[in-house]
């Protein structure tokens, strides 16, 4: 192994060993798979039967569906794939080969896949090893192959990598499969920030105040959370190490509200109400106040960056409702942004820096998640007929947006394609979950 390879392993398992004994990667020549920039994504279908057993009188059976399952899953949940029925296969996956040679890969176009993945495993004496292949059903041709060395519980670690692999290779672009998702949810005491994996597994409690906290707010970095905690009885500013127990309390009189960091920087946006109307500052990452950034009678709160750092939107209701501005740092002018409903709310801009995602609140209608691109050309509707749907958040890759909706009666989280296709739910737990917000990816996670 490489010293590369040893320093990747190292950061990403965590003790898990990952060892590359197969790779190989598309060439030149070959056909783009998926175009993340496209408007409308076409999911590709996608064969991945049982896990093969390696090794003779491997432990754990069920390993062979577990993994199998956990790696469909993890692939659905991008809305690149659509993973086919394993009732339609023609093989017994027991029987069939990893190996390029040995597969008929007729068998898997003729069921109208695309792509094809094998895995197979060996688990014996707490050791698990896994081995994945990704084909390319058409030309029979090998993508991508991994193996991964580690233990049982290490195992959904292992998929994510190489799921990771494959979105990196059929994309060009980093996967979403090392970040997690913050959120406000109700407890007995009031309200706690909670955090949770990407897909809703491995949900933690992150506070423990006792009252009210919201508006949780990642560092660039991944390293930090900024939000807003009532425990000195009014809305202070609290900026929290993720993994340490460390951090700082801005407390300024008056409210100190939305927290918003600084892209590549120790810095961060809020709203605070110290001399008068609420206004938007930028603070330091220990919670210091560098310069104020907006002056105006009206309210300025919920202030969202551009990916460059170059311009900051946020909300103000200057006009007479709350609508979406933004100020150009270079210049100082400030623009408004939405003039279609009359309350506009909880922006956040895209990764790629095209689109600001919004709820808005009309009469009769709820509140929906709208798209708006940053010049204000194009607005889209992207929720519809479900309840009220606010405050959405973009993964790292732009491709998907989580938001709060009640639409089953109590707020939890959702996840959608940024198009608005395949809304689903993302958790399962008591009382009423809201405010999301998307970690970057998490080196070392």
């Amino acid at each position: 192994m490489t010293k590369r390879s040893l320093h990747l392993s190292c950061r990403f398992l965590c003790g898990l060993v990952c060892l590359v004994a197969v790779t190989s990667s598309i060439p030149c020549t070959a056909r783009v798979y998926i175009d993340i920039t496209a408007p409308h994504l076409r999911q590709i279908p996608t064969a991945v039967p049982l896990f093969k057993r390696l090794g003779p009188g491997s432990e754990n059976q069920e390993l062979t569906r577990d993994l199998a399952d956990l790696l469909g899953e993890t692939l659905v949940f991008t809305g690149f794939f659509k993973t086919l029925q394993r009732e339609a296969f023609l093989e017994d996956p027991q029987d069939g080969s990893l190996m390029q040679q040995a597969i008929n890969f007729k068998n898997w176009t003729d069921i109208g896949a695309e792509l094809l993945v094998k895995g197979g495993f060996e688990y014996h004496e707490g050791l698990l090893k896994v081995e994945i292949r990704l084909y390319d059903a058409f030309s029979g041709q090998l993508l991508v192959g991994k193996r991964y060395t580690g233990h049982l519980k290490d195992s959904r670690r292992m998929i994510r990598r190489f799921c990771d692999e494959i979105v990196r290779l059929l994309t060009g672009h980093e996967g979403i499969f090392d970040t997690r998702i913050a959120f406000v949810s109700s407890t007995k005491q009031g309200k706690e920030i909670f955090i949770a994996d990407f897909d809703g597994y491995d949900c933690q409690q992150f506070t423990h105040s006792g009252t009210i906290t919201l508006f949780p707010a990642w560092s660039s970095d991944g390293k930090w959370l900024a939000y807003t905690d009532y425990k000195r009885g009014k809305p202070d500013l609290y900026i929290r190490n993720v993994t340490q127990n460390q951090g700082t309390v801005t407390s300024f009189k008056g409210s100190s509200i939305s927290p918003a960091w600084v892209p590549g920087q120790f810095a961060l946006a809020a709203s605070l109400s110290h001399e008068g109307n609420p206004s938007l500052y930028l603070l330091t990452g220990k919670g210091g106040i560098i310069k104020k950034l907006t002056h105006h009678w009206g309210i300025d709160v919920s202030p969202t960056w551009s990916p460059d750092g170059k311009a900051i939107g946020f909300v103000s209701d200057r006009a007479g409702t709350p609508q979406l501005y933004i100020k150009d740092l270079e210049n100082e002018k400030i623009r408004r942004l939405t003039f279609e409903g009359k309350y506009n709310t909880t922006p956040e801009w895209s990764p790629r820096g095209d689109f600001i995602a919004y709820s808005r609140m009309e009469a009769g209608q709820g509140t929906n998640i709208f798209i708006i691109s940053a010049d204000g050309t194009r607005n889209y509707q992207l929720t519809r007929d479900s309840g009220n749907n606010e405050s959405p958040t973009w993964s790292p890759d732009g491709t998907l947006i989580a938001f709060s909706s009640d639409r089953e009666g109590h707020s939890n989280i959702y996840v959608m394609n940024s198009n608005g296709s395949n809304q689903r739910r993302l958790l399962d737990l008591p009382g009423q979950q809201t405010e999301p917000s998307w970690s970057p990816r998490l080196s070392g996670y």
